[in-house]
Protein backbone atom coordinates (compact mmCIF):
# COMPACT_ATOMS: atom_id res chain seq x y z
CA UNK A 1 0.00 0.00 0.00
CA UNK A 2 1.11 3.20 -0.79
CA UNK A 3 0.52 6.63 1.22
CA UNK A 4 2.39 10.20 0.45
CA UNK A 5 5.28 11.29 3.01
CA UNK A 6 5.42 14.70 4.17
CA UNK A 7 7.72 15.68 1.53
CA UNK A 8 5.68 14.23 -1.26
CA UNK A 9 7.34 11.37 -2.48
CA UNK A 10 5.43 7.36 -2.11
CA UNK A 11 6.77 5.58 0.41
CA UNK A 12 5.00 2.26 1.80
CA UNK A 13 2.75 2.24 4.30
CA UNK A 14 2.95 -0.16 7.40
CA UNK A 15 0.72 -1.14 10.03
CA UNK A 16 1.46 0.15 13.61
CA UNK A 17 1.18 -3.06 15.47
CA UNK A 18 4.61 -4.19 16.70
CA UNK A 19 5.32 -8.15 17.78
CA UNK A 20 8.35 -8.75 19.83
CA UNK A 21 7.78 -12.33 18.33
CA UNK A 22 8.39 -10.63 15.04
CA UNK A 23 12.35 -11.10 15.90
CA UNK A 24 11.99 -15.12 15.00
CA UNK A 25 12.24 -13.93 11.55
CA UNK A 26 15.82 -13.51 12.28
CA UNK A 27 16.42 -17.33 12.49
CA UNK A 28 17.12 -17.70 9.42
CA UNK A 29 20.41 -15.44 9.55
CA UNK A 30 21.72 -17.26 12.87
CA UNK A 31 20.70 -20.34 11.72
CA UNK A 32 24.05 -20.82 9.90
CA UNK A 33 25.69 -20.08 12.94
CA UNK A 34 23.77 -21.95 15.24
CA UNK A 35 27.14 -23.78 17.05
CA UNK A 36 28.26 -19.95 17.62
CA UNK A 37 24.98 -18.95 19.02
CA UNK A 38 24.72 -22.05 21.19
CA UNK A 39 28.11 -21.52 22.84
CA UNK A 40 26.78 -17.86 24.16
CA UNK A 41 24.46 -19.24 24.99
CA UNK A 42 25.79 -21.91 27.02
CA UNK A 43 28.21 -18.97 28.37
CA UNK A 44 24.83 -17.08 29.23
CA UNK A 45 23.75 -19.67 31.51
CA UNK A 46 26.96 -20.52 32.82
CA UNK A 47 27.67 -17.22 34.16
CA UNK A 48 23.85 -16.61 34.95
CA UNK A 49 24.36 -19.90 37.30
CA UNK A 50 27.78 -18.43 38.85
CA UNK A 51 25.83 -15.30 39.69
CA UNK A 52 22.89 -17.12 41.62
CA UNK A 53 25.40 -18.87 43.38
CA UNK A 54 27.47 -15.60 44.75
CA UNK A 55 24.98 -15.03 47.54
CA UNK A 56 25.37 -18.01 48.49
CA UNK A 57 29.23 -17.83 49.46
CA UNK A 58 28.38 -14.55 50.71
CA UNK A 59 25.97 -16.34 53.36
CA UNK A 60 28.64 -18.98 54.40
CA UNK A 61 30.88 -15.78 54.90
CA UNK A 62 28.35 -14.03 57.17
CA UNK A 63 26.80 -16.60 59.47
CA UNK A 64 30.66 -17.93 60.32
CA UNK A 65 31.70 -14.13 60.71
CA UNK A 66 32.06 -15.99 64.97
CA UNK A 67 33.91 -18.95 64.32
CA UNK A 68 36.96 -19.05 66.00
CA UNK A 69 38.75 -20.49 62.92
CA UNK A 70 39.22 -18.42 60.86
CA UNK A 71 41.14 -20.81 58.62
CA UNK A 72 37.18 -22.17 57.79
CA UNK A 73 36.32 -18.15 57.00
CA UNK A 74 39.23 -17.81 54.52
CA UNK A 75 38.35 -20.81 52.47
CA UNK A 76 35.09 -19.38 52.57
CA UNK A 77 36.41 -15.87 51.41
CA UNK A 78 38.80 -17.60 48.66
CA UNK A 79 35.29 -19.26 47.53
CA UNK A 80 33.52 -16.14 46.65
CA UNK A 81 36.21 -14.74 45.31
CA UNK A 82 36.48 -17.70 43.07
CA UNK A 83 33.22 -17.40 42.13
CA UNK A 84 33.61 -14.06 41.67
CA UNK A 85 36.41 -15.13 38.76
CA UNK A 86 34.45 -17.19 37.11
CA UNK A 87 31.58 -14.83 36.74
CA UNK A 88 34.11 -12.42 34.87
CA UNK A 89 35.34 -14.77 32.99
CA UNK A 90 31.68 -16.19 31.58
CA UNK A 91 30.55 -12.52 31.14
CA UNK A 92 33.68 -11.16 29.10
CA UNK A 93 33.24 -14.40 27.15
CA UNK A 94 29.30 -14.12 26.23
CA UNK A 95 30.25 -10.71 25.24
CA UNK A 96 32.46 -11.90 22.88
CA UNK A 97 30.35 -14.62 20.85
CA UNK A 98 27.18 -12.64 21.08
CA UNK A 99 28.93 -9.63 19.29
CA UNK A 100 30.73 -12.02 16.67
CA UNK A 101 27.60 -13.18 16.26
CA UNK A 102 25.55 -10.08 15.92
CA UNK A 103 28.29 -8.80 13.14
CA UNK A 104 28.09 -11.67 11.40
CA UNK A 105 24.08 -12.29 11.30
CA UNK A 106 23.71 -8.62 10.39
CA UNK A 107 26.56 -8.35 7.65
CA UNK A 108 24.16 -11.13 6.61
CA UNK A 109 21.16 -9.05 6.47
CA UNK A 110 22.59 -6.22 4.74
CA UNK A 111 23.95 -8.86 1.81
CA UNK A 112 20.72 -10.45 1.70
CA UNK A 113 18.91 -6.75 1.54
CA UNK A 114 21.02 -5.21 -1.24
CA UNK A 115 21.27 -8.80 -2.79
CA UNK A 116 17.56 -8.28 -2.87
CA UNK A 117 16.91 -4.44 -4.03
CA UNK A 118 19.69 -4.58 -6.62
CA UNK A 119 17.25 -7.05 -8.97
CA UNK A 120 14.17 -5.05 -8.40
CA UNK A 121 12.54 -4.05 -11.25
CA UNK A 122 12.03 -0.06 -11.91
CA UNK A 123 8.08 -0.13 -10.71
CA UNK A 124 9.50 -1.28 -7.60
CA UNK A 125 11.38 1.93 -7.63
CA UNK A 126 8.63 4.07 -8.39
CA UNK A 127 7.15 3.92 -5.39
CA UNK A 128 9.40 3.77 -2.76
CA UNK A 129 12.21 5.94 -2.24
CA UNK A 130 16.07 5.29 -2.49
CA UNK A 131 16.78 6.98 0.90
CA UNK A 132 14.16 4.99 2.73
CA UNK A 133 16.07 1.83 1.62
CA UNK A 134 18.98 3.26 2.70
CA UNK A 135 17.27 3.50 5.79
CA UNK A 136 16.47 0.44 6.47
CA UNK A 137 19.44 -1.11 5.35
CA UNK A 138 21.77 1.28 8.30
CA UNK A 139 19.33 2.54 10.84
CA UNK A 140 17.36 -0.48 10.71
CA UNK A 141 19.73 -3.23 10.59
CA UNK A 142 22.23 -1.09 13.12
CA UNK A 143 19.05 -1.69 15.85
CA UNK A 144 19.37 -5.45 14.94
CA UNK A 145 22.92 -5.71 15.58
CA UNK A 146 22.37 -4.18 19.05
CA UNK A 147 19.71 -6.71 20.18
CA UNK A 148 21.32 -9.62 18.79
CA UNK A 149 24.83 -8.52 20.54
CA UNK A 150 23.27 -7.37 23.60
CA UNK A 151 20.17 -6.93 24.22
CA UNK A 152 18.95 -10.14 23.68
CA UNK A 153 21.79 -12.00 25.60
CA UNK A 154 21.44 -9.54 28.14
CA UNK A 155 17.69 -10.35 28.39
CA UNK A 156 17.87 -13.86 28.76
CA UNK A 157 20.14 -14.00 31.45
CA UNK A 158 18.25 -11.32 33.26
CA UNK A 159 14.98 -14.21 32.88
CA UNK A 160 17.28 -16.51 34.09
CA UNK A 161 18.68 -14.63 36.97
CA UNK A 162 14.83 -14.01 37.88
CA UNK A 163 13.45 -17.13 37.79
CA UNK A 164 16.33 -18.75 39.29
CA UNK A 165 16.56 -15.83 42.05
CA UNK A 166 13.22 -16.69 42.94
CA UNK A 167 13.52 -20.16 43.28
CA UNK A 168 16.14 -19.45 45.33
CA UNK A 169 14.73 -16.66 47.27
CA UNK A 170 11.71 -19.47 48.18
CA UNK A 171 14.60 -21.67 49.54
CA UNK A 172 15.71 -19.16 51.55
CA UNK A 173 12.35 -17.64 53.07
CA UNK A 174 9.34 -18.72 51.56
CA UNK A 175 7.25 -16.17 54.10
CA UNK A 176 9.00 -13.27 52.50
CA UNK A 177 9.26 -14.93 48.53
CA UNK A 178 5.40 -14.95 48.96
CA UNK A 179 5.59 -11.36 49.82
CA UNK A 180 7.48 -10.29 46.97
CA UNK A 181 5.33 -12.32 44.20
CA UNK A 182 2.35 -10.47 45.56
CA UNK A 183 4.31 -7.06 44.18
CA UNK A 184 4.53 -8.85 40.91
CA UNK A 185 0.94 -8.24 39.12
CA UNK A 186 1.70 -4.10 40.06
CA UNK A 187 4.73 -4.25 37.96
CA UNK A 188 3.35 -6.32 34.78
CA UNK A 189 0.00 -3.97 34.89
CA UNK A 190 2.36 -0.90 33.59
CA UNK A 191 4.90 -3.10 31.52
CA UNK A 192 1.38 -4.36 29.49
CA UNK A 193 -0.51 -1.30 29.37
CA UNK A 194 2.68 1.38 28.26
CA UNK A 195 4.34 -1.49 26.35
CA UNK A 196 1.83 -1.31 23.72
CA UNK A 197 2.24 2.59 23.58
CA UNK A 198 5.76 2.29 23.16
CA UNK A 199 5.54 -0.48 19.95
CA UNK A 200 3.33 2.07 17.98
CA UNK A 201 5.49 5.10 18.76
CA UNK A 202 8.69 2.95 17.84
CA UNK A 203 7.36 1.98 14.61
CA UNK A 204 6.36 5.65 13.99
CA UNK A 205 9.30 6.69 14.78
CA UNK A 206 11.20 3.97 12.52
CA UNK A 207 9.17 5.23 9.40
CA UNK A 208 9.94 9.09 10.34
CA UNK A 209 13.65 8.42 10.21
CA UNK A 210 13.35 6.44 7.19
CA UNK A 211 10.86 9.21 5.46
CA UNK A 212 14.07 12.00 6.42
CA UNK A 213 16.29 10.13 5.23
CA UNK A 214 14.68 9.85 2.03
CA UNK A 215 14.32 13.25 1.64
CA UNK A 216 17.50 14.12 2.32
CA UNK A 217 18.98 11.61 0.26
CA UNK A 218 16.41 12.80 -2.64
CA UNK A 219 17.16 16.95 -2.24
CA UNK A 220 21.77 15.74 -1.75
CA UNK A 221 21.40 13.95 -5.31
CA UNK A 222 19.87 16.76 -7.08
CA UNK A 223 21.67 19.55 -5.03
CA UNK A 224 22.22 21.65 -8.20
CA UNK A 225 19.04 21.54 -9.21
CA UNK A 226 17.97 22.66 -5.97
CA UNK A 227 20.59 25.69 -5.84
CA UNK A 228 20.07 26.51 -9.37
CA UNK A 229 16.43 27.16 -8.37
CA UNK A 230 16.92 28.93 -5.25
CA UNK A 231 15.25 25.71 -3.53
CA UNK A 232 17.41 25.77 -0.74
CA UNK A 233 15.48 27.19 1.93
CA UNK A 234 11.78 25.10 0.99
CA UNK A 235 14.31 22.20 1.26
CA UNK A 236 15.50 22.79 4.56
CA UNK A 237 12.43 23.35 5.90
CA UNK A 238 10.87 19.98 4.33
CA UNK A 239 13.81 18.89 5.95
CA UNK A 240 13.40 20.38 8.94
CA UNK A 241 10.01 19.74 9.41
CA UNK A 242 10.22 15.97 8.91
CA UNK A 243 13.11 16.22 11.15
CA UNK A 244 11.11 17.58 13.60
CA UNK A 245 8.04 14.90 13.21
CA UNK A 246 11.02 12.00 14.25
CA UNK A 247 12.13 14.16 17.08
CA UNK A 248 8.60 14.41 18.67
CA UNK A 249 7.45 10.80 17.79
CA UNK A 250 11.11 10.12 19.70
CA UNK A 251 10.56 12.31 22.44
CA UNK A 252 7.04 10.72 23.06
CA UNK A 253 8.55 7.28 22.79
CA UNK A 254 11.31 8.04 25.39
CA UNK A 255 8.81 10.08 27.70
CA UNK A 256 6.99 7.00 27.45
CA UNK A 257 9.50 4.72 28.50
CA UNK A 258 11.20 6.51 31.14
CA UNK A 259 7.80 6.80 32.60
CA UNK A 260 7.09 2.70 32.47
CA UNK A 261 10.94 2.45 33.97
CA UNK A 262 10.60 4.92 36.76
CA UNK A 263 7.23 3.22 37.77
CA UNK A 264 8.65 -0.09 37.38
CA UNK A 265 11.59 0.52 39.56
CA UNK A 266 9.63 2.33 42.02
CA UNK A 267 7.42 -0.11 42.91
CA UNK A 268 9.87 -3.10 42.72
CA UNK A 269 12.21 -1.38 45.64
CA UNK A 270 9.62 0.03 47.26
CA UNK A 271 7.91 -3.19 48.05
CA UNK A 272 11.79 -4.82 48.71
CA UNK A 273 12.17 -2.38 51.58
CA UNK A 274 9.23 -3.53 53.01
CA UNK A 275 9.89 -6.50 52.80
CA UNK A 276 13.33 -6.44 54.06
CA UNK A 277 12.06 -4.60 57.23
CA UNK A 278 9.99 -7.76 57.70
CA UNK A 279 12.94 -10.17 57.45
CA UNK A 280 14.73 -7.41 59.80
CA UNK A 281 12.00 -8.32 62.57
CA UNK A 282 12.67 -11.76 62.17
CA UNK A 283 15.89 -12.12 62.58
CA UNK A 284 15.63 -10.09 65.88
CA UNK A 285 13.34 -13.00 66.65
CA UNK A 286 15.78 -15.23 65.33
CA UNK A 287 13.14 -16.62 62.84
CA UNK A 288 16.37 -16.87 60.50
CA UNK A 289 19.97 -16.09 60.19
CA UNK A 290 21.83 -13.18 59.09
CA UNK A 291 23.54 -14.63 56.47
CA UNK A 292 20.00 -15.94 55.36
CA UNK A 293 18.55 -12.64 55.34
CA UNK A 294 21.77 -10.81 53.45
CA UNK A 295 21.29 -13.49 50.65
CA UNK A 296 17.74 -13.16 50.37
CA UNK A 297 18.34 -9.10 50.64
CA UNK A 298 21.20 -10.34 47.04
CA UNK A 299 18.64 -12.35 45.63
CA UNK A 300 15.88 -9.96 45.72
CA UNK A 301 18.49 -6.70 44.64
CA UNK A 302 19.07 -9.41 41.65
CA UNK A 303 15.91 -10.39 41.39
CA UNK A 304 14.72 -6.74 41.35
CA UNK A 305 17.26 -5.15 39.00
CA UNK A 306 16.85 -8.20 36.47
CA UNK A 307 13.27 -6.87 36.18
CA UNK A 308 14.10 -3.46 35.72
CA UNK A 309 16.24 -4.47 32.97
CA UNK A 310 13.96 -6.45 31.02
CA UNK A 311 11.55 -3.50 31.13
CA UNK A 312 14.03 -1.91 30.01
CA UNK A 313 15.00 -4.10 27.37
CA UNK A 314 11.89 -4.35 26.37
CA UNK A 315 11.77 -1.16 24.80
CA UNK A 316 15.00 -1.98 22.63
CA UNK A 317 13.23 -5.70 21.61
CA UNK A 318 9.80 -4.13 20.41
CA UNK A 319 12.02 -1.46 18.21
CA UNK A 320 14.18 -4.09 17.04
CA UNK A 321 11.03 -6.04 16.26
CA UNK A 322 9.74 -3.22 13.96
CA UNK A 323 13.00 -3.06 12.72
CA UNK A 324 12.88 -6.69 11.62
CA UNK A 325 9.11 -6.19 10.14
CA UNK A 326 10.44 -3.86 7.88
CA UNK A 327 13.75 -5.58 6.87
CA UNK A 328 11.54 -8.72 5.91
CA UNK A 329 8.59 -6.63 4.43
CA UNK A 330 11.58 -5.47 1.69
CA UNK A 331 13.28 -9.07 1.56
CA UNK A 332 9.60 -10.51 0.47
CA UNK A 333 8.71 -7.66 -1.52
CA UNK A 334 7.22 -8.40 -4.58
CA UNK A 335 8.41 -7.77 -7.78
CA UNK A 336 5.91 -6.74 -10.86
CA UNK A 337 9.02 -7.97 -13.18
CA UNK A 338 9.84 -11.99 -12.38
CA UNK A 339 11.67 -14.29 -13.87
CA UNK A 340 10.40 -17.68 -14.79
CA UNK A 341 10.43 -20.65 -12.89
CA UNK A 342 12.03 -23.14 -15.88
CA UNK A 343 13.74 -19.91 -17.88
CA UNK A 344 14.02 -20.98 -22.11
CA UNK A 345 17.11 -20.14 -23.00
CA UNK A 346 17.93 -17.50 -25.69
CA UNK A 347 18.58 -19.52 -29.37
CA UNK A 348 22.57 -18.65 -29.92
CA UNK A 349 24.29 -16.87 -31.64
CA UNK A 350 21.71 -14.21 -31.15
CA UNK A 351 20.66 -12.63 -34.44
CA UNK A 352 18.70 -9.81 -32.48
CA UNK A 353 15.06 -9.40 -34.07
CA UNK A 354 12.85 -7.56 -31.97
CA UNK A 355 9.04 -7.86 -32.33
CA UNK A 356 6.56 -6.12 -30.06
CA UNK A 357 2.93 -7.85 -30.94
CA UNK A 358 0.23 -5.69 -29.43
CA UNK A 359 2.07 -4.25 -26.71
CA UNK A 360 -0.09 -2.55 -24.32
CA UNK A 361 1.60 -0.87 -21.55
CA UNK A 362 0.76 1.89 -18.12
CA UNK A 363 3.59 2.73 -16.01
CA UNK A 364 2.29 1.67 -12.18
CA UNK A 365 2.25 5.23 -10.88
CA UNK A 366 0.02 6.53 -14.10
CA UNK A 367 -2.38 3.69 -15.10
CA UNK A 368 -4.87 6.29 -16.64
CA UNK A 369 -2.28 7.13 -19.28
CA UNK A 370 -0.92 4.46 -21.22
CA UNK A 371 2.26 4.03 -22.55
CA UNK A 372 1.69 2.23 -25.53
CA UNK A 373 -1.46 1.33 -26.83
CA UNK A 374 -1.27 -1.70 -29.13
CA UNK A 375 1.55 -1.43 -30.25
CA UNK A 376 2.94 -3.89 -33.45
CA UNK A 377 6.68 -3.13 -34.37
CA UNK A 378 9.53 -5.91 -35.80
CA UNK A 379 13.21 -4.84 -36.11
CA UNK A 380 14.87 -7.31 -38.17
CA UNK A 381 18.37 -8.59 -37.54
CA UNK A 382 21.14 -6.12 -38.25
CA UNK A 383 18.54 -3.64 -38.82
CA UNK A 384 18.77 0.16 -37.29
CA UNK A 385 15.56 1.73 -36.21
CA UNK A 386 15.19 5.57 -35.03
CA UNK A 387 12.16 6.14 -33.11
CA UNK A 388 11.21 9.81 -33.58
CA UNK A 389 7.93 11.85 -31.61
CA UNK A 390 7.10 14.14 -29.25
CA UNK A 391 7.47 13.85 -25.35
CA UNK A 392 5.79 11.38 -24.27
CA UNK A 393 4.82 9.47 -27.53
CA UNK A 394 6.25 6.20 -25.91
CA UNK A 395 10.08 6.05 -27.54
CA UNK A 396 11.88 5.35 -24.13
CA UNK A 397 9.37 3.21 -23.27
CA UNK A 398 9.98 0.92 -26.17
CA UNK A 399 13.99 0.70 -25.12
CA UNK A 400 12.78 0.01 -21.45
CA UNK A 401 10.34 -3.00 -22.54
CA UNK A 402 13.20 -4.22 -24.60
CA UNK A 403 15.04 -4.60 -21.91
CA UNK A 404 12.64 -5.92 -19.77
CA UNK A 405 12.06 -3.83 -16.87
CA UNK A 406 8.25 -3.30 -17.34
CA UNK A 407 6.09 -6.45 -18.35
CA UNK A 408 3.15 -5.41 -21.08
CA UNK A 409 0.02 -5.89 -19.80
CA UNK A 410 -1.22 -7.07 -23.34
CA UNK A 411 0.65 -8.26 -26.00
CA UNK A 412 4.24 -9.33 -25.45
CA UNK A 413 7.65 -8.44 -26.61
CA UNK A 414 9.98 -11.35 -28.48
CA UNK A 415 13.34 -11.74 -28.87
CA UNK A 416 14.78 -14.19 -31.88
CA UNK A 417 11.37 -15.13 -31.59
CA UNK A 418 10.94 -16.05 -27.29
CA UNK A 419 9.22 -13.84 -25.60
CA UNK A 420 11.00 -11.81 -22.71
CA UNK A 421 8.96 -13.13 -19.92
CA UNK A 422 9.63 -16.57 -20.68
CA UNK A 423 13.58 -16.07 -20.15
CA UNK A 424 16.20 -15.34 -17.06
CA UNK A 425 16.49 -11.30 -17.06
CA UNK A 426 20.32 -11.97 -16.96
CA UNK A 427 20.11 -14.92 -20.14
CA UNK A 428 19.21 -11.32 -22.33
CA UNK A 429 20.45 -8.95 -21.34
CA UNK A 430 23.81 -9.88 -21.62
CA UNK A 431 23.09 -9.17 -25.32
CA UNK A 432 22.13 -5.76 -25.26
CA UNK A 433 23.98 -2.87 -24.57
CA UNK A 434 22.76 0.58 -23.43
CA UNK A 435 23.41 4.09 -23.95
CA UNK A 436 20.95 6.15 -21.84
CA UNK A 437 19.30 9.49 -22.15
CA UNK A 438 21.13 10.34 -19.17
CA UNK A 439 24.42 8.79 -18.58
CA UNK A 440 25.69 7.12 -15.67
CA UNK A 441 29.09 7.37 -14.03
CA UNK A 442 30.06 5.77 -11.03
CA UNK A 443 32.31 7.02 -8.36
CA UNK A 444 35.12 4.92 -9.65
CA UNK A 445 37.97 5.19 -12.10
CA UNK A 446 37.88 5.82 -15.48
CA UNK A 447 39.20 2.33 -16.23
CA UNK A 448 36.44 1.18 -13.86
CA UNK A 449 33.38 3.45 -15.84
CA UNK A 450 34.54 1.99 -19.40
CA UNK A 451 34.53 -1.78 -18.02
CA UNK A 452 31.03 -2.04 -16.34
CA UNK A 453 30.36 -2.60 -20.01
CA UNK A 454 32.01 -5.92 -19.80
CA UNK A 455 33.74 -6.91 -16.87
CA UNK A 456 36.96 -8.09 -17.30
CA UNK A 457 37.96 -6.04 -20.56
CA UNK A 458 41.86 -5.53 -20.84
CA UNK A 459 43.08 -2.16 -20.46
CA UNK A 460 43.47 -2.08 -24.16
CA UNK A 461 40.55 -3.10 -25.10
CA UNK A 462 38.82 -0.23 -22.41
CA UNK A 463 41.34 1.94 -24.43
CA UNK A 464 40.24 0.62 -28.00
CA UNK A 465 36.29 1.50 -26.94
CA UNK A 466 37.36 5.00 -25.58
CA UNK A 467 39.02 6.13 -28.47
CA UNK A 468 36.23 4.51 -30.51
CA UNK A 469 33.93 6.95 -28.87
CA UNK A 470 36.30 9.98 -29.11
CA UNK A 471 36.91 9.92 -25.14
CA UNK A 472 40.44 8.77 -25.14
CA UNK A 473 41.95 12.33 -25.42
CA UNK A 474 39.92 13.80 -22.42
CA UNK A 475 40.50 10.71 -20.30
CA UNK A 476 44.07 11.37 -21.34
CA UNK A 477 44.24 14.92 -20.16
CA UNK A 478 42.66 13.73 -16.49
CA UNK A 479 45.46 14.35 -13.92
CA UNK A 480 45.66 10.09 -13.79
CA UNK A 481 44.54 9.47 -17.10
CA UNK A 482 42.62 6.40 -16.82
CA UNK A 483 43.11 6.14 -12.94
CA UNK A 484 41.36 9.27 -12.51
CA UNK A 485 38.51 9.27 -9.57
CA UNK A 486 35.74 10.90 -11.53
CA UNK A 487 33.43 11.59 -8.74
CA UNK A 488 30.22 10.68 -7.04
CA UNK A 489 27.68 10.86 -10.80
CA UNK A 490 30.93 11.85 -12.38
CA UNK A 491 31.01 15.16 -11.26
CA UNK A 492 34.30 16.13 -12.67
CA UNK A 493 33.12 15.39 -16.13
CA UNK A 494 31.28 17.69 -18.54
CA UNK A 495 27.75 16.48 -20.14
CA UNK A 496 29.53 15.40 -23.18
CA UNK A 497 32.17 13.54 -21.22
CA UNK A 498 29.85 11.74 -19.48
CA UNK A 499 28.18 10.80 -22.81
CA UNK A 500 31.00 9.82 -24.21
CA UNK A 501 31.90 7.42 -21.19
CA UNK A 502 28.44 5.79 -21.49
CA UNK A 503 29.09 5.61 -25.50
CA UNK A 504 32.86 3.31 -24.69
CA UNK A 505 31.31 1.28 -22.30
CA UNK A 506 28.46 0.12 -24.74
CA UNK A 507 31.23 -0.42 -27.71
CA UNK A 508 32.87 -2.17 -25.19
CA UNK A 509 30.09 -4.93 -24.25
CA UNK A 510 30.18 -5.54 -28.33
CA UNK A 511 26.39 -6.83 -28.09
CA UNK A 512 24.57 -7.69 -30.85
CA UNK A 513 21.70 -5.26 -30.00
CA UNK A 514 22.33 -1.59 -29.37
CA UNK A 515 20.02 0.90 -27.50
CA UNK A 516 20.58 4.30 -28.06
CA UNK A 517 18.32 7.28 -25.87
CA UNK A 518 19.53 10.37 -27.09
CA UNK A 519 23.06 9.11 -27.27
CA UNK A 520 24.43 11.78 -28.44
CA UNK A 521 22.06 14.92 -26.98
CA UNK A 522 24.83 16.30 -25.32
CA UNK A 523 27.71 16.19 -27.47
CA UNK A 524 29.33 19.55 -29.33
CA UNK A 525 29.22 19.15 -32.67
CA UNK A 526 33.04 17.96 -33.21
CA UNK A 527 32.41 15.10 -30.37
CA UNK A 528 28.89 14.54 -31.99
CA UNK A 529 30.54 13.75 -35.48
CA UNK A 530 33.68 11.19 -34.21
CA UNK A 531 31.18 9.59 -32.00
CA UNK A 532 28.34 9.33 -34.75
CA UNK A 533 30.76 7.67 -37.09
CA UNK A 534 31.78 5.14 -34.13
CA UNK A 535 27.86 4.50 -33.47
CA UNK A 536 28.09 3.86 -37.85
CA UNK A 537 30.84 1.39 -37.28
CA UNK A 538 29.11 -0.35 -34.11
CA UNK A 539 25.48 -0.41 -35.47
CA UNK A 540 26.97 -2.55 -38.48
CA UNK A 541 25.97 -6.01 -38.42
CA UNK A 542 23.88 -4.97 -34.86
CA UNK A 543 20.33 -4.51 -34.30
CA UNK A 544 20.09 -0.87 -33.39
CA UNK A 545 17.43 1.12 -32.14
CA UNK A 546 17.77 4.82 -32.02
CA UNK A 547 15.40 7.49 -30.13
CA UNK A 548 17.17 10.60 -31.33
CA UNK A 549 15.82 13.97 -31.77
CA UNK A 550 19.20 14.82 -34.07
CA UNK A 551 18.49 14.95 -38.16
CA UNK A 552 22.01 13.82 -38.39
CA UNK A 553 21.27 10.52 -36.70
CA UNK A 554 17.86 9.47 -38.29
CA UNK A 555 18.88 9.98 -42.04
CA UNK A 556 21.20 7.45 -41.52
CA UNK A 557 18.29 4.84 -39.76
CA UNK A 558 17.13 2.34 -41.94
CA UNK A 559 13.59 2.84 -40.94
CA UNK A 560 12.33 5.74 -39.02
CA UNK A 561 9.01 4.98 -36.73
CA UNK A 562 7.19 8.13 -35.88
CA UNK A 563 4.98 7.84 -32.98
CA UNK A 564 2.43 9.61 -31.08
CA UNK A 565 -0.07 8.78 -27.47
CA UNK A 566 1.75 5.19 -27.92
CA UNK A 567 1.26 4.32 -30.96
CA UNK A 568 3.00 4.33 -34.73
CA UNK A 569 1.66 6.69 -36.86
CA UNK A 570 3.86 6.46 -39.84
CA UNK A 571 7.36 4.92 -40.58
CA UNK A 572 9.87 5.02 -43.83
CA UNK A 573 13.03 6.90 -44.74
CA UNK A 574 13.76 10.56 -43.90
CA UNK A 575 12.72 11.34 -47.57
CA UNK A 576 9.28 9.82 -47.72
CA UNK A 577 8.43 11.24 -44.41
CA UNK A 578 9.09 14.60 -45.25
CA UNK A 579 7.26 14.22 -48.26
CA UNK A 580 3.93 13.04 -46.86
CA UNK A 581 4.29 16.51 -44.99
CA UNK A 582 2.71 14.71 -41.88
CA UNK A 583 3.92 14.66 -38.41
CA UNK A 584 7.23 13.24 -38.72
CA UNK A 585 7.45 16.79 -41.51
CA UNK A 586 6.49 19.49 -38.44
CA UNK A 587 9.01 17.86 -36.27
CA UNK A 588 12.06 18.06 -38.60
CA UNK A 589 10.97 21.46 -39.36
CA UNK A 590 10.78 22.37 -35.35
CA UNK A 591 12.90 19.93 -33.16
CA UNK A 592 16.16 18.42 -35.35
CA UNK A 593 18.75 20.76 -34.61
CA UNK A 594 19.75 21.13 -38.21
CA UNK A 595 16.10 21.62 -39.29
CA UNK A 596 14.67 20.21 -42.36
CA UNK A 597 13.51 22.69 -45.09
Amino acid sequence: MVRKAENGADTIDRETSKRVSALAELWPFIRPYRVLAAAAVLALVLTAAVALVLPMAVRRVVDNFSVEDGTILDLYFLGAIGVAGLLAIGTGLRYALVSQLGERVVADIRKALFNRVIGLSPAFFERTMTGEILSRVTTDTTLILSVIGSSISIALRNALIFIGGLILMMFTSAKLTGMVLLLVPLVIVPILTLGRKLRKLSRENQDWIANSSGNASEALLNVQTVQAFTHEAVSRKTFGDVTEQSYHVARRRVTTRALMTVIVIFLVFTGIVGVLWIGARDVRAEGMTAGQLVQFVIYSVMVAGAVAALSEIWGELQRAAGATERLVELLQAEDEVKDPRNPVPLPRPVKGRIAFESVGFSYPTRRESPALNGLDLVIEPGETVALVGPSGAGKTTIIQMIQRFYDPETGQVTLDGVALNQMARQDFRKEIALVPQEPVIFAASAWDNIRFGRDGASNDEVQAAARTAAAHDFISALPQGYDTYLGERGVMLSGGQKQRIAIARAILRDAPVLLLDEATSALDAESERAVQTAVDALSKDRTTVIVAHRLATVKKADRIIVMDQGRIVAEGTHASLVAQDGLYARLAKLQFTDGAA
